[in-house]
């Protein structure tokens, strides 16, 4: 298996160090913008949300006026994060501290939760923290006022959503439209995996925004140096022998690595839809079964060499509240082996000395994958690398759903591409000028790049760049261009810039080049391969070396920035499952506009001067194809002109 991503980092230590406050590089950011009535946090798994809330709650208790906060998590696994915790030993002028009656992040009892919440809100306690089930519950016995002067803090906010039929996001509204509450969102990864807006643009733009990327999370750890994302493919059942006699799953599962396994949901194609009996069948593989702790849940098994693995099942809900209690108090790197298991111990779930996030099945949501990989990226001293694998079932031409799994791995593939986007290294951008000496250090300079100019483009970019790279990742136009099928110009220039306009349709003709320009330098520039001689730096752009000082926009835009996961994707399958997958791309029918008949029209003439022949629909070439539907689409054009 070749991982698709592999992405190093400099191990400089600066997001896990803190301050005199007691405060993390995330955190201390979050906290200047403390007196914000709306803030919005995106922060990755690892880098201290939690606590920022802690910080931020306390403030607004102490120092701006507030009477209450009130924290909602998406399970009730996640509410152990925010304990109470003795801030003040670290320099902060107050601690966090939660009655023990006011964590209703405990199992069983949702009406009395309820119960316990309307209390809450009619005492003189300060802070509670519940499940978004409890918060929804609670709302809708409440009167609006009651959340006056409160802190409502919303954990993996991306479960909100702007869609009327999204109780949580009525909830958000309300409290925007009715309140004087303060609200907090939190989350690792705002985009969703379908196309509803988690906010209106109108409620987003009163939210003000706080971003601690990926890279500076990572990059700023102590231990962890190497992040790998990879593919693994496989036939039949991933826990049975196939017909070279393998089993895919034992191929890639390594017990020395501590490991979280999920196992495909029930509706999922690959799942067998027993869950049970692939629990049993994955212990099998591991080893010998030895017992079950009947106070833990935990399970022991022996590896053929004698070894004794601890082994925790989620998936059985039998039990599992002993387990979830077990993993809340793992303190050492021997306390745990591996996890299996199938909804849970995604988002929030924290083991840090997980070193393998291993996810059987398409997962078809960009949110959840994102999620899955942040199980293993928490810096910690057993480890230097952390991987993602995804274990995919590959299509069959004999399959009656060979079109199904052609698309999972079309999806697959577009989800590793943003992987790679949101884990690189961050530049900045600007305009080549011939008088200009002295660039600031990890400043670009292009020649014909157009700056972002108004406190509108300033802002998309700094604070939406991820989040419109998984938009147009999730287009199907945008796929299809990244596995060769489109030209790079129509991509760069016609359909980026259409998505770009469909998210924001207030931006100027200016303002839309403006982001799309930098979002397309920064898609290209950020995983490139770049290499030092003498003192002269040089990019790899369209499969040759160019020297930094020689950059131009056009350039760059010659460039299909997704495409290398496909190249090294079609390294990975066999010739007959490449067929099968460039076959379906070939089938999805990209109709023509002006805009790219305009991109492709200089082309067109120079394919007719190189061969001197029109281009042919029959060709196997997919670029020389699409250059003869854009001549038949012109000529169309003119015949209905009358030209």
């Amino acid at each position: 298996m070749q991982n698709i991503v592999e992405v190093n980092y400099q191990q400089t230590g600066e997001s896990t160090s803190i301050n005199n406050m007691g405060m993390r590089a995330m955190q201390a950011r979050a906290f200047e913008s403390r007196n914000s009535q709306y803030l919005l946090l995106k922060a990755p798994p690892a880098s201290g949300k939690s606590r920022a809330l802690m910080f931020l709650g306390l403030d607004k208790l102490h120092n701006q006026g507030l009477s209450k906060v009130v924290v909602a998590v998406p399970e009730r696994s996640i509410g152990g994060s925010f304990a109470s915790t003795k801030l003040s030993e670290s320099g902060f002028f107050a601690d966090w501290d939660i009655k023990p009656e006011n964590n209703l992040c405990t199992a069983g009892g949702d009406k009395s939760k309820v119960k316990a919440f309307k209390r809450f809100m009619e005492g003189t306690d300060q802070i509670l923290v519940c499940t978004h089930a409890t918060l929804r519950f609670a709302f809708e016995e409440l009167e609006d006022h009651v959340f006056d002067n409160t802190l409502v803090a919303i954990d993996e906010f991306h479960h909100v959503s702007a869609d009327a039929d999204n109780i949580l996001g009525t909830v958000l509204k309300s409290l925007m439209d009715n309140t004087t509450a303060h609200i907090v969102a939190m989350t690792g990864s705002y985009f969703r995996g379908d196309s509803v807006p988690v906010l209106t643009p109108e409620d987003e733009a009163k939210f003000d925004k706080v971003s601690f990327n990926y890279y500076e999370q990572l990059n700023g750890y102590t231990y962890l140096k190497s992040l790998g994302i990879g593919y693994h493919f496989y036939k039949g059942r991933y826990f049975a022998k196939d017909d070279e006699g393998v089993i895919a799953i034992a191929e890639v599962l390594d017990t020395d690595k501590k490991t979280i396994i999920h196992i495909p949901n029930v509706n999922s194609g690959e799942s067998t839809k027993d869950k049970y009996d692939e629990v049993d069948a994955i212990l099998e593989i591991i080893g010998e079964f030895v017992a079950k702790d009947p106070n833990t849940g935990i399970i022991t098994v022996k590896r053929p060499d004698g070894k004794i693995l601890k082994v925790a099942d989620l998936v059985e809900e039998d039990g599992r509240d002993k387990v979830v209690e077990y993993l809340r108090n793992i303190k050492t790197v021997d306390d745990l082996d591996l996890i299996i298991a199938l909804g849970m111990a995604k988002e929030g779930f924290d083991w840090q000395f997980c070193e393998h996030a291993l996810t059987i099945g398409y997962r078809g949501s960009l949110t959840e994958i994102v999620q899955i990989v942040g199980r293993c990226t928490r810096d910690s001293s057993n480890k230097s690398h952390a991987q993602f694998t995804n274990l995919i079932a590959q299509p069959d031409a004999q399959d009656t759903e060979v079109k199904f799994a052609v698309n999972n791995m079309l999806k697959a593939i577009t989800a590793s591409l943003l992987m790679e986007q949101i884990l690189a290294p961050n530049f900045k951008f600007k305009t080549k000028r011939d008088d200009e000496d002295i660039v600031p250090p990890g400043t670009l300079t292009i020649k014909g790049f157009k700056e972002p100019s108004t406190a509108k483009t300033k802002a998309i970019i700094e604070n939406d760049l991820v989040d419109l790279k998984a938009a147009i990742l999730q287009d199907a136009k945008v796929i299809a261009g990244s596995a060769g099928k489109v030209e790079p110009e129509v991509v760069n220039k016609v359909l980026i810039p259409k998505i770009i306009q469909t998210k924001y349709p207030d931006l100027t003709k200016a303002e839309l080049e403006e982001v799309s320009q930098y979002l397309v330098v920064d898609s290209v520039i950020s995983t490139a391969e770049v290499k030092e001689v003498g003192d002269k730096k040089f990019i790899r752009m369209a499969d040759k070396f160019i020297n930094i000082e020689d950059l131009n926009i056009d350039l760059i835009q010659s460039v299909n920035p997704f495409q290398k996961a496909f190249e090294i994707l079609s390294k990975e399958v066999t010739v007959n499952v490449l067929k099968l997958i460039k076959e379906a791309i070939e089938a999805t029918k990209i109709s023509m506009t002006q805009e790219e008949a305009i991109e492709l029209w200089p082309k067109l003439k120079a394919f007719k001067v190189q061969f001197g022949r029109e281009p042919s629909l029959e060709s196997n070439n997919l670029i020389e194809k699409r250059l003869a539907e854009c001549l038949i689409y012109i000529r169309e054009q003119r015949r209905r002109a009358g030209v």
